[in-house]
């Protein structure tokens, strides 16, 4: 009797061990899994190039930038611009989310950091997005007020868009759950959706800033052609990620690799483009007189009054 109690006992903890070894195996998770030391947590997203195109040129400019701090903050003390300081000190908050977003490329793919990650991508997208926008609210205005009342005007317009832009990516991201900053679910139609309007959006703001340049009311805008070789960049950029944005929300791989493509340039260029666009010619002049093309033309039309006084 105890042989069969022990046989029967035998059984059951092997029929137990059986059922747990049952279980769903990692490998049908819908991620990509890289075993690091046995832990199986930890997912792979992107490869090394991907990552490498990302932080390269990003901590390169960051260098650049910390190299000529000191030189770019007496000019900004001495030259009296409000409008220049409050743009160099959005730079370098941009600068600093877009290198942690850049080098955390990790936190996408790894369990359990995916709202952190969602965080840091929302305020990295929004701090980049608020220069882009209020750069675009400044070539569009018509004509140029005192640089205090253009100043205000422009970032109460850029918080406002920026921020409708933030809630609606924070309804998308924790009130639905849609994978907005994740990129391991590449065949979610809500997410390629968001984006499609996104991108579409952008493309018709520079769109519509290049047909004024070539239009009858071209002096309403800006004449420093940097402006519009930035416009141009630009448009092609979004033009570019609306493509890849439609072909990717059909399921087509190529679309998913035309997006990536350009979330690395926007992310590794957009900024050092924007530096060398409007504020590099502030920092290079000698005697804080401003007195090159761009800027002699906005001094002439008011913009810096409110500065200079």
């Amino acid at each position: 009797m105890m042989a069969k109690n022990l046989e029967a006992t035998i059984n059951v903890t092997t029929a137990s061990e059986s059922f747990s070894v049952s279980l769903p195996p990692i490998a049908e998770l819908p991620f990509p899994v890289k075993s690091i030391g046995g832990n199986e947590s930890v997912r792979q997203c992107h490869g090394v190039l991907y990552d490498a195109a990302l932080v390269v040129p990003t901590v390169l400019f960051v260098l650049y930038l910390v190299v000529h701090a000191k030189k770019n903050l007496t000019k900004l003390c001495n030259g009296r611009s409000y409008i220049m300081i409050s743009y160099y000190a959005l730079l370098w908050l941009a600068c600093v989310l877009n290198l942690a977003w850049c080098s955390l490329q990790g936190w996408q793919c790894s369990a359990g950091k995916e709202v952190a990650w969602n965080l840091l991508s929302l305020f990295t997208v929004a701090a980049v997005l608020y220069l882009e926008i209020s750069l675009m609210a400044f070539l569009l205005q018509e004509s140029y007020a005192s640089g205090l009342e253009t100043l205000a005007l422009t970032f109460i317009i850029s918080g406002i868009i920026v921020g409708v832009d933030m809630l609606l990516k924070v309804i998308y991201v924790f009130g639905f759950g849609f994978p907005l900053f994740i990129d391991v679910d590449s065949t979610h139609r809500m997410k390629w959706g968001f984006w499609i309007i996104h991108e579409l959006l952008l493309t018709a703001v520079y769109g519509f800033i290049l047909f004024v340049h070539f239009s009858k009311w071209r002096e309403k805008l800006p004449s420093r052609p940097a402006f519009y070789h930035y416009v141009v960049v630009m448009f092609v950029v979004s033009a570019v990620a609306f493509f890849g944005c439609v072909l990717a929300g059909t399921g087509a791989a190529f679309g998913i690799w035309l997006y990536n493509l350009t979330v690395i340039c926007y992310h590794s260029l957009y900024l050092p483009l924007l530096y060398a666009t409007f504020l590099a010619d502030f920092f290079q002049e000698e005697n804080f007189l401003l007195d090159n093309a761009y800027y002699s033309e906005m001094k002439d039309a008011g913009f810096f009054d409110a500065d200079w006084e």
